[in-house]
């Protein structure tokens, strides 16, 4: 089963997901802890989560660092889409030639997999040319991964709502 939860900042998403997950979890990070703040976001995130899961760092290549561990969970918990596309726009592509891998991946195993994203596309048009290139790219990714995904769930200030699927509070 393929579980998309998007939300806006603060929405209860990481929440979410991680009541979803059970079994033996593997969970993906893709931030980088590249100031003060983002550190301690990271450290934050990690203290919320069981310390018997396993955890993966990978900022860009999801898919490559998974190929070898797909079997060996019941749940992957993938947090988040929003940060591995801004790292993957510093190296180029289409987010149709980025995801194909990583859904790949998932058809390749038997996990269950969460994916967590922000839905940016409910906002104020950016400013900047890089800021509406980002905005594109992962409303792309979103709907991708939303297309292939079993549920999709948008949380609301801390309240699921099923978009797709069943969700059960």
């Amino acid at each position: 089963m393929l579980t998309l939860i998007l939300g806006g900042a603060r929405s209860g998403k990481s929440t979410r997901a991680l009541s979803l997950a059970q079994g033996r979890v593997l969970f993906v990070a893709t931030a980088e802890a590249l100031d003060d703040e983002m550190a301690a976001r990271i450290a934050a995130h990690k203290a919320e989560r069981p310390a018997e899961w396993d955890t993966l760092e990978e900022p860009r290549d999801i898919a490559r660092s998974l190929h070898a561990r797909v079997d060996r969970y019941d749940t992957i918990v993938i947090d988040c889409l929003t940060l591995w596309v801004a790292n993957l726009l510093e190296v180029g592509g289409t987010p149709s030639e980025w995801i194909a891998p990583l859904l790949a991946a998932y058809e390749a195993g038997n996990a269950n997999w969460v994916v967590i994203s922000n839905e940016v596309g409910l906002g104020l048009v950016p400013d900047n040319a890089l800021g509406r290139r980002y905005r594109d790219a992962l409303g792309v990714v979103n709907q991708l991964v939303a297309e292939a995904a079993d549920r999709v769930t948008l949380m609301v200030a801390g309240v699921p709502l099923s978009v797709k699927g069943e969700t059960s509070r």
